[in-house]
């Protein structure tokens, strides 16, 4: 991958990482028009590893939130236990909320099947025509959302299992955790704060799975310019990525899906059709 590759694809992925278009399906979408061959293992882990720098961004946006403890007392007769999920039961419902994804992302990984989609242009494409519909009609369906209603246990377990439906790229891991918090009576704004807040233990526990399945294989892929790329890519994805949150959160809260459901199906349809035309998605050969 060459330096302007490299910041490409990684201002994609801070623009769409926490937009509900699937980041992943952009950058494959991306790979491709570039040229870049896919099933190489850098590449692969490249996509995962520079969503790094977006998760960091959700840390600095809401550092006061995120680092957040419980300082009232714990009811009376609590156990030690009990005590310590009081004072940090922010970091609790995290744990709760990530635990599917470990469970159907480990799997999927260790079946070959989450590479197998990441190559799969064809699956981002028919996913992001799915998806746009679905979402032209789900702010009807679920916006009943209300502010009393706050994240719980029950809430961000669920909330996870929907996150779960994100590891077939196109689909859009903020799509489907924000639709999530929304059919648990979350407003959209809520549910978005809490699909930002989710996605930094999701994330980061795929990048460290990519980084020592990167470590188990032959070592000649850790060049210097190949830690070069990972570096930059985390650094253009931070700053994308935080300048784009903000804006999606006050955007979503005023118009909802609809926008971004055309979005979807406009480009999984042109990409529909290149693809049945017999017509390549690279733009150099």
């Amino acid at each position: 991958m060459t330096w302007i590759e490299t910041i490409i694809i990684s201002i994609v992925e801070g623009l769409t990482e926490f937009l509900p278009v699937s980041s992943t399906g952009h950058m494959i979408i991306t790979q491709n028009l570039l040229g870049i061959p896919q099933g190489d293992p850098f590449v692969h882990a490249f996509t995962f590893i520079i969503q790094f720098g977006a998760i960091l961004s959700v840390v600095c946006l809401y550092w006061k939130r995120f680092f957040q403890f419980d300082n009232t007392p714990a009811p009376e007769g609590s156990t030690t236990l009990q005590k310590l999920k009081h004072r940090y039961y922010f970091y609790w419902l995290l744990i709760v909320g990530v635990l599917p994804a470990v469970v159907i992302g480990l799997a999927a990984k260790k079946s070959g099947l989450l590479d197998w989609l990441l190559d799969s242009v064809e699956v981002v494409a028919v996913m992001l025509v799915v998806g746009g519909v679905f979402m032209l009609f789900c702010d009807k369906l679920f916006n009943k959302g209300s502010d009393e209603n706050k994240v719980n246990e029950k809430r961000a377990f669920n909330i996870g299992l929907y996150q779960c439906i994100s590891v077939i790229p196109g689909v859009s891991r903020s799509m489907a955790t924000i639709v999530g918090g929304m059919t648990q009576g979350l407003t959209r704004k809520r549910a978005a704060e809490f699909s930002f807040f989710l996605a930094v233990p999701t994330m980061a526990g795929a990048t460290l799975l990519d980084l020592l399945d990167l470590l188990k294989e032959e070592a000649s892929w850790a060049t210097p310019h190949n830690l070069t790329m990972l570096l930059l890519g985390c650094v253009v994805s931070f700053v994308v990525a935080l300048l784009a949150m903000k804006w999606f959160v006050d955007f979503l809260t005023k118009y909802g899906f609809k926008a971004f459901g055309i979005y979807r199906i406009v480009v999984g349809g042109i990409i529909i059709v290149l693809l049945l035309t017999g017509h390549s998605l690279a733009m150099v050969d």
